[in-house]
Order: structure tokens, then C-alpha cells, then sequence
């Protein structure tokens, strides 16, 4: 699996500081499904202002661009799509960081969370559901043929382990059955 690099810059600080995060995006769904090349790692972080040191702490200067605490502050207080970068100084390798906030697909999520071990290193995972759902939203948004290629890989990798009932709820919820089925009938199956 790629990522190696991106799981040890900011996958393991975060282990190391006891902060409650899963991977999304392209690793997980490489996870899930099939290599492409991706150079950052997408994290769903809870985040309150009481731990913002130790996240700062973790991913302090001259290593790491990290936001100054009044971003922080800010991004903390949404409700939902709080959302900030770390940047590894000298690889220039980054991490997007969502916050969870009260969004309740977060939520759900982090609760189902999975961990997987990479070269080593412990890392927890989105379930493949959420990072189906979260792709299909992305690919709604900007209409990227990379996230169709990821659901069309999750779906012949890991499409047999799928909570399918829970996944058609929360699709037809989402107002995603068209993109869904665009999928599924361009080489995924159901």
C-alpha cells in the first residue's frame, strides 16, 4: 500500500499523542480497493479546543507547518466542515485534516472505525461504507473521474464485506442514487 511515508509523518504523531482520528480519502479507499498514486493523506480528526497543544505539539515548527492557534480556534468552533492542513516542512507532503465536529456521518464513522496495520504502524480507517459515501459526494461536487475509479475499486476489492443495506439507506438519504448507480453500471456491481 502507498502512504507509508504519509502514515509515519502524521499518523503516527497522532497515535503518539492519543488523539482520535481515522484515514479517508484515496489511502482509505486504496485500503479498500486498488493502488493509484495519491501525496497527501486525508484525516477525520476529533479535535476539541482543550487538546489543541497537544496537536500543535505534535506537528510543531521548524517540521511542520501547523495552523496558529486562532485558525485552530476557529475551525474548532464549526459545527461542521471544520477543516485545516499539516505540512511536513521537508518533504512538503501534507495532511488534509477534517474535523469531526457534529457532523452525524463523522460520528458513525469514528465509531466504526478499523484498524489495519501498514509496515508496522497502527492506523485507524474510515470503514469502506463511509469512504463510499464520502466519494460519491466528492464526485457530485466536482465530478473527478478519480473518485469513480477508487468506488469501482473498493466495489471489486471489498464489495462482498459491504454493509449493503446501510450503504443504499444512507445513499437514497444523500440524494446519491444516481451517482451510485452511475458507478456500479461503469464495471462495479451491487
Amino acid at each position: 500500500m502507498p502512504g507509508p511515508e504519509l502514515f509515519s509523518l502524521f499518523v503516527e504523531p497522532l497515535n503518539r499523542a492519543g488523539l482520535r482520528y481515522m484515514v479517508t480519502g484515496s489511502l482509505a479507499a486504496i485500503a479498500y480497493g486498488e493502488p493509484r498514486l495519491t501525496l497527501d493523506v486525508d484525516l477525520v480528526l476529533e479535535l476539541a479546543p482543550a487538546t489543541l497543544p497537544t496537536l500543535a505539539d505534535s506537528f510543531s515548527a521548524p517540521d511542520f507547518y501547523c495552523p496558529p492557534t486562532e485558525v485552530l480556534l476557529l475551525e474548532c468552533g464549526r459545527p461542521q466542515r471544520g477543516h485545516f492542513n499539516l505540512i511536513h516542512a521537508g518533504s512538503g507532503l501534507k495532511a488534509d485534516i477534517y474535523l469531526a465536529g457534529r457532523d452525524p456521518l463523522h460520528a458513525w464513522a469514528l465509531a466504526r472505525r478499523r484498524l489495519i496495520e501498514v509496515e508496522g504502524l497502527r492506523v485507524w480507517f474510515a470503514p469502506a461504507e463511509y469512504v463510499i459515501v464520502r466519494k460519491l459526494q466528492y464526485y457530485q461536487e466536482g465530478r473527478s473521474e478519480k473518485h469513480l475509479q477508487d468506488l469501482r475499486g473498493i466495489l471489486r476489492c471489498s464489495g462482498d464485506s459491504l454493509d449493503g443495506a446501510w450503504l443504499r439507506q444512507i445513499i437514497r438519504e444523500q440524494g446519491l442514487e444516481s451517482f451510485w448507480t452511475l458507478c456500479q453500471s461503469s464495471g462495479g456491481t451491487e
